[in-house]
């Protein structure tokens, strides 16, 4: 008996114990009990301890395993039961490409209808925290799935997926679903309702979706409507009330998946395109591995360069998780406008389906000629791509390009592009390249180059080298020597939005810039440095020095926009610019200083823009004749809009202490302020004009332009014997003073000085030289007694009056009234001259006595002749 109570306690205690046992070996036995449910070649893993207590059984670490892949990792998987069924996992991820490896299950037919397996399903709530599908983790969200027998209730939240779904029934209805697919900001939404089978296998029964696509180019989201009855149904995607974009009939058998004569069409403003499209996707229901795909699909597009048609072939080959190998050629003409462009371009797209290459092929080339714009013709474009790869992580490869084109006016060039990419994508990789190339600028007669290398890493784009110039620049007058673009340091720019910074180091230098005049500009040198964010926001600093002239340092600063900066030239000697006076000049600058400093501003609408001034002190020149002494000069100044607005904080004042020549000046003094070009409203005035000469005073107050009055040129208290000794006259001579007044016209259709006038203030004295009176009496007796007036005479008023056409022609008429003194006797005299006589010609020749004496030997015998008769004569006889 007491045996039998130690069997029975004995067995109890089993009993108790066994859980304790089964849970202790849960690891164990676990994995081993789920092969009897999982598929054929899926195990099941714990990775953790689990843990059990009276109201929760937790996993923290289960994965499903296909051959070492990690098929499903759940971490921190629990199952209660406080009033109805609760499981929730705080992370789940899903690797597709492990069931790749998974071997063909046999087709079975399942004798369970979509009604019985829901009437299986207990009242329960499944909530995990994060779901991943590798490689679209992008998509992940918190996932809810809320079950019962009468309906199921599917909620999906992410950051770039959103579905809202229930099944009641049959009846599977999908209430919102918003995914942003990449290159988009605003997410594609689909509605609508799906009829499934009552045995769940193939294709639902019958089912309508929509959804709406934002396209950029756009004003209003795409349309597309999804409808299938049976094994065949239609996509379909339009415009509203705008035009129709695709349509995709379809039909679906157990062995194949077929489009045929699809259509699609895309205008946008005066550019068509349109096409067809077939695919066939065969033994689909044998999984990803063993569909194979075929297709073409073409485009024919429309272009003031005529009709073009691009046709696109696939396979047949397989899109696989593991190993796609699906060929393909796109081959045709495109024409766009007048651009024309040929491709030829086959490939092949190997690999993992996350992870595809698409290789291009032998022959793989890009063609395109045309005209760009109306100038610019495109002779040859040329992209060869055979040996290239691209990726998810970018392009890899060598990388070349050919451009050849001439610009109708400009000249023709050829610039080549060749260089190796390592995985780029912009801002990802590496890319090096190196250019070079050379055209002709016909405008100014020269022949040009460039070349240089660089590389684009990361977000690090560096220019490591650059040399470009012309052999020369030949335009008008100037002709500028060898001029060239260097690069000093490497200019480098950081893209990366933390921490961006641009620099460079540049040089434009030429050789010397000659004049047709004789002329020239020594060799220059601008050198000027770049710190900035990125080439739309960097500062300029730089430096100019031509021989001796300079330097003259440049600040600046470009916002993308605009370019703002200043300049400065520092004070120097006016002697550096000696080699800027042509040589016919003969002009030697000796002494004085010249500063200048200017505010530049340049846009693309508001155009170029600057204000400044510029100085010279005590400037002094010489040329053969005469000598120019204490020059100084300001001139504050404003150009913009194609207008010089002189003298913006006071007027442009010249200031001259004296011109010594044949007549010596002092004083000179000029004020100017307006505008360049001048109108109405902003007229251009020259004011305050004085000189000191002849010891006397030459004053003009006001010369305004446009024109509407005569500027009057005031002559004042002039000397005339210091005139004849200006011009060496030796024959006569005249003491006393002149004054008058000249109306200038710059504008006049005839005149330059109308109604003019000059007379004696006061008394005024004309002595003819002895041996030239002499000799005039004794070649002509007749004049004799006439000549004998001019021997001496008192000059007690004249009168001139004074007119000079456009063409330069003066036309003076004279009245003088005096006493002449002949051999101890007086007489009165009134004496009426008139003179025409090219004043261009005369200014030129300045022989003023010359012509006097010419005059005075032509005319006494007519004088004698216009006498004969008269009272007045006689009493002068």
């Amino acid at each position: 008996m007491k045996g039998s109570y130690k069997i029975i306690i004995t067995l109890a205690l089993l009993v108790a114990l066994l859980p304790f046992v089964l849970f202790a070996s849960v690891q164990m036995w676990l994995p081993a009990l789920a092969r009897l449910w999982l598929p054929a070649g899926i195990h099941l893993v714990l990775t953790a301890e689990p843990k059990i207590t009276l109201r929760q059984l937790t996993l923290p670490g289960l994965q499903l395993k296909v051959e070492g892949c990690t098929l499903v990792d759940v971490s921190q998987l629990q199952l209660s039961h406080p009033q109805y069924w609760r499981l929730s996992a705080s992370t789940l991820t899903v690797d597709p490409q492990c069931a790749a490896s998974l071997p063909v299950q046999p087709d079975s037919a399942s004798s369970q209808t979509l009604t019985q397996i829901q009437q299986l399903l207990p009242k329960g709530d499944l909530w995990i925290e994060h779901v991943k599908v590798v490689p679209w983790q992008q998509y992940g969200g918190q996932v809810h799935l809320s079950v019962s027998s009468e309906r199921q209730l599917l909620s999906w939240q992410g950051d770039k997926l959103k579905l809202h779904a229930r099944l009641a029934g049959q009846s599977l209805t999908i209430s919102d679903m918003a995914v942003v697919v990449p290159g988009q900001d605003k997410p594609v939404t689909l509605q609508g309702a799906v009829s499934l089978n009552l045995v769940p296998t193939g294709l639902p029964e019958q089912g309508k979706l929509y959804a709406h696509i934002v396209v950029p180019d756009l004003s209003a989201p795409v349309l597309a409507e999804f409808n299938w009855q049976g094994n065949q149904g239609e996509i379909r995607a339009s415009v509203p009330d705008k035009q129709q974009l695709l349509v995709l009939p379809w039909k679906v058998t157990p062995q194949q998946i077929r489009i045929e004569e699809g259509r699609w069409q895309w205008s946008e403003g005066n550019r068509e395109a349109k096409g067809q499209v077939n695919l066939t996707i065969d033994n689909w229901s044998g999984g990803p591995e063993q569909a194979v795909v075929s297709g073409r699909l073409n485009a024919l597009t429309q272009g003031d360069a005529g009709k073009g048609n691009l046709v696109m072939t696939l396979g047949p080959g397989k899109l696989s998780l593991v190993d796609s190998a699906l060929p393909a050629r796109l081959t045709g003409e495109i024409k766009q406008d007048n651009m024309i462009f040929y491709v030829g371009l086959p490939v092949i797209l190997s690999g993992p389906l996350q992870s595809s290459v698409l290789h291009f092929l032998p022959g793989a080339l890009l063609r395109s000629h045309g005209r760009l714009v109306d100038s610019l013709d495109i002779d040859d474009v040329r992209l060869p791509l055979a040996g290239v790869k691209l990726t998810r992580h970018g392009v890899a490869g060598r990388l070349q390009a050919i451009l050849k084109a001439h610009e109708n006016q400009l000249g023709a060039f050829v610039i080549h592009l060749d260089g190796v990419a390592e995985n780029f994508l912009p801002d990802n990789g590496r890319w090096r390249w190196r250019y070079w190339g050379k055209g002709v600028f016909n405008p100014m007669q020269a022949h040009w180059d460039v070349q240089g290398e660089g590389e684009w890493h990361d977000s690090l784009i560096t220019l490591n080298t650059l040399s470009t110039g012309f052999d020369q620049l030949r335009y008008g007058s100037m002709l500028v020597s060898k001029p060239r673009l260097t690069l000093r340091e490497s200019m480098s720019w950081q893209r990366n939005p933390q921490r961006p910074d641009f620099t460079g180091k540049l040089a434009l230098e030429t050789g010397r810039t000659s004049f047709s005049n004789g002329s020239y500009l020594d060799p220059a040198s601008f050198t000027f440095q770049l710190t900035g964010r990125n080439p739309d926001a960097f500062n300029l600093r730089g430096e100019l020095v031509a021989g001796k002239l300079g330097p003259v340092t440049v600040y600046s600063r470009w916002d993308g926009t605009r370019l703002r900066g200043k300049a400065w030239w520092p004070v120097q000697g006016l002697s550096h610019f000696q080699s800027l006076i042509p040589p016919d000049i003969k002009l030697h600058l000796t002494h004085g200083e010249l500063a200048a400093q200017v505010a530049f501003s340049a846009a693309a609408v508001q155009g170029f823009e600057a204000g400044g001034h510029g100085v010279i002190r005590k400037g002094a020149a010489q040329l053969p004749d005469n000598e120019i002494s204490n020059v100084n000069f300001t001139l504050p100044f404003r150009f913009s809009q194609g207008v010089w607005h002189l003298g913006t904080r006071g007027p442009v004042r010249l200031r001259i202490g004296k011109v010594s020549s044949q007549v010596t000046a002092t004083n000179l003094n000029a004020d100017l302020q307006g505008w360049v070009p001048w109108s109405d409203s902003h007229p251009l005035q020259l004011s305050n004009v004085s000189m000191e000469i002849l010891d006397g005073k030459i004053e003009m107050r006001q010369l305004r332009l446009p024109q509407h009055d005569a500027a009057l040129l005031r002559l004042d208290n002039l000397s005339s014997s210091e005139l004849l000794t200006a011009v060496h006259a030796k024959q006569l001579a005249v003491s006393g003073r002149i004054s008058g007044g000249l109306p200038l016209w710059l504008n006049n259709p005839q005149w330059i000085v109308k109604d003019g006038w000059l007379t004696n203030p006061g008394p005024l004295t004309f002595r003819l030289d002895k041996d030239m009176a002499d000799a005039i009496v004794r070649d002509n007796v007749t004049a004799g007694s006439a000549i004998n007036w001019l021997r001496y005479m008192e000059i007690n008023h004249s009168w001139s009056n004074i007119n000079v056409d456009n063409l330069g022609v003066l036309r003076l008429s004279t009245q003088v009234q005096g006493t002449s003194y002949s051999e101890g006797k007086s007489a009165k005299v009134n004496l009426n001259y008139h003179h025409e006589e090219n004043i261009f010609t005369l200014w030129r020749s300045l022989r003023f006595a010359d012509n006097l004496e010419s005059w005075l030997e032509q005319n006494a015998q007519l004088t004698e002749q216009r006498c004969t008769g008269s009272r007045q004569c006689k009493e002068k006889q």
